[in-house]
């Protein structure tokens, strides 16, 4: 027989049973006698006791796959339609890869552009261009605008090698480049192991390029040594030396043979290209061909022919056009024209009328829509009348006469022998005594009746240098006149006067950078006329200042956003729906077509016809508002190459995107803390500042390249690189200037401060604004001391004989307006 004892501690019961057979229990206080729980004992660690034992815990494959369909049961939909999201993503963007793919390199693609750059002097373009033409076809177009066909590689190309040493050649070269092959020489390698691959010219066309956006890109080593050995130690050399000049998905080629120049163009046929975003943002058309039609002489306006594929999106015939050194202009009509190079050329073709100019056969013409095409409107009209008040009435006209005699009965002392006519612009006592009653936030703003026998209009148009028109005594008096402007009137002047012109400059920027914004006051014109326009400001960054306030003339002109960055939002999205819709006032992209452009000057359309051939005439199709006149904010840096100083409102070309123009730019800082900005005088290297000008409108992002003319006959240089910023007229922009006098008597927090002033009424008037000295104190001005400038200040600490006691003073500055369109 088995006997069986079981014990139940949660309950204390002892159960005796024989057999299987329970006999009885026993009921014990266990909890009582073991302090009221169980003792739990920590179990033993057997995990990891042998080797076998390691992947008990490990589950199959065949559990696991069981696990996961469980555990996906539980979130079946969300999960599934997260699946279907990622899914649908990855269709759309393999279809979009290879969307462009087929737009690059298909049949109905435009020829890919391959531009040659001589990184050196030294190096041969012309036989590598002559190279790569017979390798593509045995036949190719003209000389300008050589495009080849190549059944071989299933594939056509169009090899332009830019010019060395003509810097707007190469610009308009790389902007509409789909690749740039650089072309470096071998036998740049010194005896002494130095290389000089790349020159002066090339480095600086680099760095250009690299500020535009550089599309695909390959370097060419030439003239490599004929010996194996040595053939492959200069190749390695060459490229160890080049490659940190060039993104790294650049590659290397050898370039001398033919088969080195197969193996090229092979994988050529093979690689998507890259393009810079803005180029991909506007239709454009590189032309081939330029001509002109002089309708009527006697009007001087004509149409302008330009030849060449579409490129990058759908070009409308209602839509504004720019083109390349002659500005922006509207479309009479676009003909779509029989390809000239196809790639898959077909056999018995229907004949068509055949075209009279360039005798190529006109598929179809599209006309615009009078209703739909976009209006050339560049500047807006302003009303002359629409500020003026109405005329009085009778009973204010009364008033005013009754005023008239109250002045003429009311007893005045005058000097004697003045006449009426004199007796009526001088100041009453009464008007004296109220120069210091302005307040702080009309300070500098508002003009007295007048003084000594000048009338306030005269005296404003006599002592208002203000106009920032090429300064050159920055430091001495801030008087600032047109005639001072260096190089403007450079065929009137001796060479010994533009060298002296030009070493004055360099002083006053040198001085700008010592003494930034601090002015002398004039002795000869008073302080609150001289610095009637300025106002003093508690504290930059705070202080409010309304944007609409005294707006120049120019403002009436120009247009302006409520909400820029909305419309910048409808208008890409508009251009988007041309893109996407078939309408019949488009052209797509790979088309051979030819633009009309109506009403060119016959002068500007004879240069633009002269430039085609050293350069690619470029026509880019304006988006909507594009041709209106506004308020341009650039980012920009001084190049590294320009040494010269870059004064505000200089004359500078600036290349935005397809676009150039003339423009005079005021400089400022970016405060991204405050509503207001702070003038610079200079355009100061190393750092990036703020280009404002009055430009036509341009949607971000767009490359800057700004160039100076430095004579007639020398080319233009670089002087500057950046980006657009934004369009905001309402942006503002601070002249500061800082006056500073001198103690003359200082007792403790009290100081009697001197030559900051030269009359006691300048003293008044300028009493609200906030003085401060260059050792950290803060004051304000008490009462004027004597007859000659100067005053009692108190500060709120203890003033140092050392000291200087300045005042800040502030105007809002505006671009000049752009001579020439």
């Amino acid at each position: 027989q088995s006997l069986s004892l079981s014990i139940s501690l949660s309950t204390g019961a002892i159960f005796v049973a024989v057999d299987g057979c329970l006999l009885g229990s026993v009921i014990l206080e266990v909890k009582a006698a073991m302090g009221g729980r169980a003792q739990v004992n920590k179990p033993h660690k057997t995990r990891f006791a042998s080797k076998s034992s390691r992947n008990v815990h490990k589950t199959s494959l065949k559990d696991k796959h069981q696990k996961a369909h469980s555990e996906r049961n539980l979130g079946k939909g969300a999960r599934a339609a997260r699946v279907q999201r990622n899914k649908m993503v990855r269709d759309q963007k393999r279809a979009a890869a290879l969307n462009a793919k087929r737009a690059q390199s298909g049949s109905t693609s435009p020829p890919r552009l391959i531009v040659l750059f001589g990184l050196s002097a030294n190096v041969d373009l012309g036989s590598l261009q002559r190279d790569l033409l017979a390798l593509l076809s045995s036949q190719s177009g003209d000389e300008l605008f050589p495009t080849a066909v190549s059944s071989e590689y299933k594939m056509r190309a169009t090899v332009l090698k830019a010019p060395h040493g003509d810097l707007s050649s190469c610009m308009e070269m790389a902007k509409v480049a789909d690749l740039i092959a650089f072309v470096a020489s071998a036998n740049s390698l010194y005896e002494d192991g130095s290389s000089d691959y790349i020159d002066s010219f090339g480095a600086q066309c680099l760095s250009v390029f690299r500020a535009i956006g550089l599309p695909s890109t390959v370097v060419f080593i030439r003239d490599l040594p004929s010996d194996l050995k040595r053939r492959h130690e200069s190749k390695k050399f060459c490229t160890s030396s080049l490659s940190s000049e060039f993104p790294e998905s650049c590659k290397f080629f050898p370039a001398d043979t033919k088969e080195e120049l197969h193996k090229f163009l092979w994988l050529l046929k093979e690689q998507t290209l890259t393009f810079p975003h803005w180029r991909n943002e506007r239709a454009y058309v590189a032309a081939q061909k330029v001509d002109m039609i002089d309708h009527d002489s006697s009007s001087g306006k004509c149409t302008l022919l330009l030849t060449g594929y579409v490129h990058a999106r759908n070009l409308s015939v209602n839509q504004l056009v720019h083109v390349s050194g002659a500005g922006d202009y509207q479309l009479c009509k676009i003909d779509l024209l029989n390809d000239p190079c196809p790639l898959h050329p077909r056999k018995g073709q229907d004949s068509m009328d055949a075209d009279d100019v360039h005798d190529v056969q006109v598929i179809r013409t599209i006309m615009p829509d009078g209703s739909k095409q976009e209006p050339l409107l560049v500047e807006n009209i302003p009303d002359p009348l629409a500020g003026e008040q109405t005329w009085p009435t009778e009973a204010e006209m009364a008033e005013a006469e009754e005023d008239q005699k109250q002045k003429k009965l009311k007893k005045r002392r005058l000097p004697p022998g003045t006449s009426e006519y004199q007796a009526a612009w001088i100041l009453d006592d009464s008007d004296e005594d109220n120069f210091g009653s302005c307040d702080e936030e009309n300070e500098g703003m508002v003009l007295d009746d007048g003084e000594n026998g000048i009338s306030s209009n005269e005296a404003f148009n006599k002592y208002d240098f203000d106009e920032d028109q090429g300064s050159l005594d920055l430091g001495g008096s801030d008087i600032e006149t047109e005639t001072d402007s260096v190089m403007v009137d450079g065929e009137n002047m001796t060479r010994e006067q533009i060298e002296d012109d030009i070493k004055r400059l360099k002083d006053a920027h040198a001085e700008d950078e010592e003494f930034p914004d601090e002015v002398d006051t004039p002795l000869d014109v008073p302080a609150r006329k001289r610095f009637a326009k300025y106002r003093g400001l508690k504290s930059f960054r705070t202080s409010s200042w309304d944007p609409k306030e005294s707006l120049p003339q120019e403002y009436a002109r120009i247009f302006a956003f409520d909400n820029f960055a909305r419309t910048k939002k409808h208008v890409l999205a508009k251009a988007l729906e041309l893109d996407k819709g078939s309408n019949d006032d488009t052209v797509s992209p790979g088309t051979y077509a030819r633009l009309y452009i109506k009403e060119v000057p016959s002068t500007v359309a004879s240069k633009v016809c002269l430039r085609a051939n050293t350069m690619p005439i470029v026509a880019c199709g304006l988006l909507q508002h594009e041709s209106k006149m506004s308020v341009l904010h650039f980012s920009i840096k001084k190049h590294d190459s320009y040494t010269e100083p870059i004064k505000a409102k200089d004359e500078l070309t600036f290349h935005v995107g397809f676009r150039q123009f003339i423009a005079r730019p005021i400089f400022s800082t970016d405060n991204i803390s405050s509503d207001k900005h702070k003038m610079e005088r200079f355009l100061h290297p190393g750092r990036f500042s703020v280009a404002s000008i009055y430009a036509p409108i341009s949607f971000p992002p767009l490359p800057l390249i700004a160039t100076k003319n430095v004579g007639d006959a020398s080319p233009s240089i670089v002087a500057a690189v950046g980006s657009l910023k934004s369009v905001d007229p309402d942006r503002i922009i601070l002249k500061k200037i800082i006056l500073t006098g001198y103690p003359q008597r200082v007792s403790k927090v009290k100081a009697t401060v001197r030559y900051m002033f030269h009359q006691p009424e300048d003293v008044r008037w300028f009493k609200p604004v906030e003085v401060w000295t260059k050792c950290g104190r803060r004051g304000r001005i008490k009462e004027p001391v004597g007859t000659h400038g100067a005053m009692k200040c108190v500060f709120n600490g203890v003033l140092q004989q050392h000291d200087t006691v300045c005042m800040s003073l502030y105007k809002r500055a505006y671009p000049k307006w752009p001579e020439h369109k």
